[in-house]
């Protein structure tokens, strides 16, 4: 049985395994005013890294663990960023939860924008947190390069989540972080339709100033807001501003 990690004390939660496909997804959702935030998280990472986060948004949401991933089964074969974003819209089909404004974090914010472009009946507006992956570092090695960069400035509980979280990523993760850096996120860009806010910790070496501006060049309206004093993990802890970014945003939809 999945275990609720962002809830409230006392307050009313749903988990939920959804499979699809022969990948399954596991789903933690409550609260009943306002907009429906759907929170999809990193690489290596699960929904129990967005415990601040939760706390600081009002409104209903929905947090995932994507297949192979936090309490999510390992799925039959290693999923893209597109079959990802094909998972979540089944979900939220058969919940009837649509629509959702999206809250990707790095991973996230790929599979976000595949979700937007491909499913956009689902979408009311996207927010795109520390995305990834820079169109000139998009091999294993120069994103690691940048992981460890923005870990030694990082506070020490962003560290300890992203570690416990990924050694529970699995045996295959390598395999996970290759069908990410292969993901070409521009070719959603282009496609969305959304209003979207781009979100950049001002320390990000994985979310680039200048792929950032490349990301709100490609879509007609996008907002960018940088964070002062945070790396790429601006949604996990400390995550106030980006929590009253997002309500705002999500307030003019």
């Amino acid at each position: 049985m999945p275990t609720s990690y962002l809830a409230p004390k006392g307050t009313p939660v749903t988990l939920l395994e959804f499979e699809h496909a022969g990948a399954t997804l596991i789903a933690e959702t409550f609260g009943d005013e306002g907009p429906t935030f759907l929170l999809l998280h990193g690489i290596g990472m699960g929904r129990s890294v967005y415990l601040d986060l939760a706390q600081r948004l009002d409104g209903r949401l929905i947090a995932l663990d994507l297949p192979g991933f936090g309490e999510a089964p390992e799925p039959e074969r290693t999923l893209t960023m597109e079959r990802h974003a094909d998972l979540v819209a089944a979900y939220l089909r058969h919940t009837g939860e649509a629509p959702v404004v999206v809250i990707g974090h790095s991973m996230g914010s790929q599979i976000g924008a595949e979700l937007a472009a491909r499913h956009p009946l689902l979408v009311s507006g996207v927010v795109l947190a520390g995305p990834t992956v820079d169109k000139r570092s998009r091999n294993i090695h120069a994103q690691a390069t940048y992981l460890l960069r923005d870990l030694l400035g990082e506070r020490p509980l962003v560290i300890w989540r992203g570690a416990r979280e990924y050694l529970r990523g699995g045996p295959h993760l390598l395999r996970k972080i290759e069908a990410t850096v292969r993901h070409q996120p521009e070719r959603a860009y282009a496609r969305i339709g959304q209003p979207v806010l781009v979100l950049r910790g001002e320390d990000d070496p994985l979310a680039p100033m200048s792929w950032c501006r490349q990301i709100i060049d490609q879509i007609p309206g996008a907002r960018l807001e940088i964070i002062p004093d945070h790396g790429h993990g601006t949604l996990i802890s400390d995550s106030e501003p980006a929590a009253r970014l997002i309500e705002d945003f999500a307030a003019h939809l």
